[in-house]
């Protein structure tokens, strides 16, 4: 009940930020997401929230859908989606996406990106969201066909950490 209730508020709250569709945008006057953000601590926050009320949804390859169950990307996909920001739907595209961010100074909503289970195959193939603060030991959302299956949050342990690739920002803070 408690995870309805916070869903159906996140979901009755007006939007963000507002994204212009590629389709109508003039290249020369696009602006990013990360541009049009008045408030990036808020919607980080949003954007947390919303993805831990998800947790428990079962994993399913190749779905972004909570009805089915969510692949990780579809996961993450389906929650900035929620928030009106277009994010690439394959872990592997969100190697471009983004800011690359030192691990060190990885924040809440940054993305994380691993490898798939073969630590050994240098490939982008797994993606989670960082929830814990700075300072703080790393933790992050992800939906994982692992133990859990399904949507959970991990710790950046010895297996997560030899899977390691990069951090991301997609929300960033306003310049001042």
């Amino acid at each position: 009940m408690k995870r309805f209730l916070m869903l159906a508020l996140l979901l009755s709250a007006p939007p963000l930020l507002h994204v212009q569709s590629s389709a109508t945008a003039n290249p020369a006057s696009t602006i990013s997401p990360v541009e049009k953000i008045s408030d990036a601590a808020l919607l980080q926050t949003k954007i947390i929230e919303f993805a831990r009320s998800l947790t428990g949804i079962r994993y399913k390859y190749a779905s972004a859908n909570p009805k089915t169950g969510f692949d990780c990307s579809g996961f993450i996909h389906y929650v900035f989606r929620n928030f009106q920001i277009a994010v690439p739907r394959s872990s592997a595209a969100f190697a471009k996406a983004g800011t690359t961010v030192d691990l060190k100074n990885a924040g809440p909503g940054d993305l994380i990106l691993f490898t798939g289970t073969n630590p050994k195959i240098r490939n982008i193939g797994h993606i989670g969201m960082v929830v814990s603060d700075p300072g703080e030991p790393l933790r992050f959302i992800h939906s994982t066909s692992g133990k859990a299956y399904g949507v959970t949050e991990s710790a950046l342990n010895e297996k997560y950490r030899k899977r390691y690739m990069k951090v991301v920002r997609i929300i960033a803070p306003a310049e001042s």
